[in-house]
This record gives C-alpha cells, structure tokens and sequence, in this order.
C-alpha cells in the first residue's frame, strides 16, 4: 500500500505563482493552495501541513505577520516555512530567517530548484521527526530500565537488611518498620518546616532505601553476643557498640570501587551515626549535637522506638505510651530536641504504622549499571566480611571470571553461546556466588581444621539458601531477567560434572553453563589463597588439581580452555 504523501500550502496573492509552485510539486506532494493570510488559517483548522511555502508582499497580512502568528500558535509553530518573495536584499532575508523561516527562495524561482528545496526540506523535517521519536522511545526504555534496576537494587537491600536481621531470631522485621517509621518522619519535618534546607538538597527515595543498612556491621559480631538471651556485660556491650564502625566499613570499602555511590554515602552516615547522642554519650564517635549527621538524628529517634516496642532477646516490648514516655525524657539527652518535639507531637501515627502491615515501598530514579554494581558487592562485601581469610574471595573470583570469559569468547564453540550473554551483568551477579554462606554458623565458617561429615553438610546448606535468597529478591522487583545469571550461578557453581556435586547432583551439560565456568575459577581462587583449614597452593599446584580434575569435577571442554590460558590467571588480581 502506497503512504500518504506529504502535505505543502503555498500561500500567495498571485494566482499564476500558486498554479506554477502548485504543478512543480503535485507530482511528489499533496499540494493546496491559498491567496491570502486568512484563507491560509482557515486552512489549518482543518488540516496540518508538513511544510508551507509563503509569500512575503501581500495585501492586509503580510508574510512576516503570517509567520509571528504561525510561531506565536503552539499548534502550529513546528510547521517549517519556506519564504517566497522577490525581495533580494539581505535584510529582508535575514528578518525572515529571525522570524523563523527555513530558507528563503526568490521569485521568479526556477522550477528545478524550488522542487529541490522543498525535497531537502521535507527530507529534513522527516529526519527530524524520527530523531525525535528515537529520543522519546530510547528515553522510555532507558526509564523503564532504570526503574526495573532501582526495583532490583531496593529488593536486594532489602534482602541484605533482612539476612543481617535472621542472625538475631528476635528482631525480625525491625529493618521494613524503621523504613516505614523513617519515610513518615520525614514527612512530619517538611510539614513543621524543620531542618527544610537541608532535607530539601535529599533525594528522599534513596536515603529511605539505603536507611536498611543501618544494622549492617551486626554482620561482623560473633554470634554468642548477638543472640545472647541475657543482659550483655560491660566487655559484650564494647563489642557489640564496634557493629557501627564495621558498618561504615563494609560501606566504605564498596564505595571505593564505584563511581556511582550516592546511595551508599547515605547508607555509611546512617551506619556510622545513628547511636551518636545529643548530649555526646553516643557511639562510636561521641558526637555531639548538630555535629551529628542529620539522617542519624533522625534514624536514632525511629531505631530506638522500634526497639522500645518489640521484644529483645534481653526485654520484652513495651507499650506505645511506655515507649513515647521514654523518648519524650530522652530529648535533649538522647534524641535532638526539635525532632523529638516533632515525633511527640504525631506519635500516634507512629502507633498506627506499628499496627499496620501495610509494606512500604520507595520509588524513584537512578543512574543504573553503577548502583547495581554497587548494590551486589554490599552483599558480596558482607559474606566476604564473615568469611575470615576470604576477604577479597568475591574481588578475585571476578577478576579471574574477567580472564576466564575473554578466553571463551575467543573460541568458536562457545562464541555464539556468550554473545546472547549480558557479559557486564554476568560478571556483576558473579558477586553473590557465595550469598548463602551468610547462614552459615562463625565456629563452622572459620574453623581452622577440617569439617566433621556433619559440618560439611551445613557448609552444603549455603547452596539451598543462596536459591532462597534469589527467589526472594524475585519477589520484590519487575523485572526478574536481570537476576538471570544470579539465578544461575548460585544454585549451580557447586555441582560437578559427575553427578557428585550439590546441592541438586546435576550431571555433565545439565548443570547451567554459568555454573560450570564459576565451578572453575571458584577452586582456582580457594587454591591459590589460604584458607582457614589450609594453606595455599601454587599457581602450578592449582592448575594440576583442576587439570586432574576434568571429567569428574569439571566440564572437560572447558577445562581446556583454562589450561590454553592458565598463564593469565598467574597475575595477582588488582
């Protein structure tokens, strides 16, 4: 089927130029024709031309009055104009091109070139139009993509916050109530007008989402203080006061590795800040007063009610009215004053939220990759944290990943197979490999000999976890294709290519190509650093076990191609 062709007006008062302009164009163009200014407008309410072609001298409206008017109408200010007139003097011209015409043709104009003209012209504006129409569209995907990431990033914070939560039974669900206590505090102080310049500079939806790893140094304390059922001694509670400085140190150490990490300066001034105290006897710093960071001034008043009226392993819960009766005698001592005055005076909002179970859920915009990046290696980073000598496990498998897919990518049989691959998001998911061993219990996970049958079988039971953990974060965000690889990777690095392997005893090329290739450089990285049952092998050493290995462990293909490249892997990762 033929398209419609594209719509020109020619506007002039001289009837032999219309029939001549109209005859040179009709071939190609649905051309129409109008005397005058009026008849011109008349026109366009019934019909929007792609291009309009106007004659400058004409009686009672002018072409340069035609034109302001035209530019001065939303409607049809984007139609191109084209001036046709014999003035030839620059001036004129150019008064032309200020009032928003096109191009400029004078009269008497030769056939070939108005045709020309108007071809270019309209060729232009298609182009245009298209460009624009690309923007918009790429502008919707880029958001649509931006926004399923942010739902990604908020549902694994949110997992994060929740495995620092399961290693202390009591205190589950505290980490989505303090959000919830937080977002409706922060309403309260832009309606009092409190604190409103500073607040105003915030992006509200990201401090509310990075406010989930305020506990995350808890992570770092022994499992003996953190669940003791009993009052914790003056030598328990020091150490469990150092969660705030671990806190800040996990964050910290993420932060040094990406460019984006607006999220994470929130998450390590609300780590590090929250148990500061108004009158300097907080921790860790003894900060004092509007020397405290804002977000923690704010974040210690929620933290502290939340724990007031749930159950500890040390206390029972105490009432709504108990627990406003004790924040109400902390102000000036422990919480600053204007924003406990502020918590007072809505406290029964707070109580209605405890009551409620309602979730609370942010939503907002974020520069992508970087904060995905960025929000995988905080749980890398706090697995890594709990696992002794494994500090930089997660950094090196990525680094040795890098080396290991490049040689993939160089063979034909794996090529066509990687190029469907997101490699970037890949290698970012690689990060949360070994999740699962956040539930793993310190004497097991550190234990410097080896593990007893039964103590292997609840290493063994990281592999079953990391799979719950995944399909959780799955639960919370759109877009479930980004955890893809993560999927892949967790549940199958530990199978081998016998059958042998766990957690399912997948065989050969059932087990997911993910797997088997991290299956590779995982025991190449445990190889070749110490450990706590071990010390570590040579690079030779290494590659031997993984080469004696092939056919049993790993997959015999790739084995090859690690031992085609084993010499890159000698370098020390950076």
């Amino acid at each position: 089927m033929e398209s419609a062709k594209d719509t020109i007006i020619i506007v002039d008062d001289d009837y032999t130029n219309l029939v001549v302009a109209k005859n040179t164009l009709s071939k190609n163009y649905a051309v129409f024709t109008a005397p005058s200014g009026d008849k011109l407008f008349q026109f366009l309410e019934k019909v929007t031309p792609d291009l309009i072609l106007l004659d400058i001298e004409m009686p009672e409206m002018d072409g340069y009055e035609v034109i302001k008017k035209l530019k001065n109408n939303e409607q049809t200010a984007h139609i191109p104009v084209i001036f046709l007139t014999a003035k030839i003097d620059p001036a004129s011209e150019v008064k032309g091109l200020n009032l928003g015409a096109v191009d400029y043709i004078t009269k008497p104009f030769s056939q070939e070139l108005l045709s020309k003209r108007v071809d270019l012209h309209i060729l232009f504006e298609k182009q245009k139009k298209e460009l624009l129409n690309y923007s918009r569209d790429l502008e919707g995907e880029v958001s649509k993509k931006t926004k399923a990431v942010y739902e990604l990033q908020d549902a694994i914070l949110k997992t994060v916050a929740e495995l620092v939560e399961c290693r202390d039974s009591v205190t589950g669900g505290h980490i989505e109530r303090t959000q919830r206590y937080l977002s409706l505090l922060l309403d309260f102080m832009v309606e009092h007008n409190a604190y409103a310049e500073e607040i105003s500079k915030w992006d509200i939806g990201l401090l509310i989402t990075s406010s989930q790893l305020h506990d995350v140094g808890k992570i770092s304390i022994k499992d003996d203080i953190l669940m003791k059922p009993g009052k914790l001694t003056d030598e328990e509670f020091e150490e469990m006061k150092k969660h705030a400085i671990f806190g800040m140190n996990i964050i910290k150490k993420i932060e040094e590795n990406t460019t984006e990490n607006k999220f994470l300066q929130y998450a390590e001034i609300l780590a590090g800040s929250h148990h500061e105290q108004w009158d300097g006897n907080g921790y860790p710093f003894g900060l004092k007063g509007n020397d405290i960071p804002l977000h923690g001034r704010l974040m210690a008043i929620v933290d502290v009610y939340d724990a007031l009226t749930n159950d500890r392993p040390y206390k029972k819960a105490f009432t709504h009215e108990e627990s406003v009766e004790i924040i109400r005698n902390g102000m000036g001592t422990h919480f600053d004053p204007l924003i406990d005055k502020i918590f007072l005076t809505h406290e029964k909002e707070f109580k209605n939220i405890a009551i409620s179970k309602n979730y609370f859920g942010v939503t907002g915009e974020t520069r992508y990759t970087d904060n995905l990046a960025s929000t995988l290696k905080v749980m890398a980073n706090i697995v890594d944290t709990r696992g002794g000598e494994e500090n930089s496990h997660t950094e090196s498998v990525q680094h040795y990943l890098k080396i290991f897919m490049n040689a993939l990518l160089s063979h034909e049989r794996y090529k066509e197979k990687l190029a469907a691959w997101n490699t970037d998001l890949f290698l970012i998911s690689a990060q949360l490999h070994d999740i699962g061993k956040i539930a793993v219990s310190d004497s097991i996970l550190n234990k410097t000999g080896q593990l007893t049958e039964e103590e292997l079988d609840d290493v063994k039971t990281h592999a079953d976890f990391r799979v719950k953990i995944i399909q959780q974060i799955k639960e919370n965000v759109y877009d479930e294709s980004l955890l893809h690889h993560a999927e892949a990777l967790v549940g199958s690095h530990h199978e081998n290519w016998d059958g042998t392997g766990y957690p399912l005893g997948l065989k050969g090329k059932g087990i997911p190509l993910q797997g088997r290739v991290l299956a590779i450089v995982d025991v190449y990285e445990s190889l070749v650093n110490d450990r706590p049952h071990r010390g570590k092998k040579t690079h030779k050493e290494a590659v031997e076990i993984i080469k004696n290995s092939s056919g049993t462990q790993f997959d015999p293909e790739l084995v090859e191609v690690f031992l085609e490249h084993e010499k890159e892997f000698e370098e020390t990762p950076a």
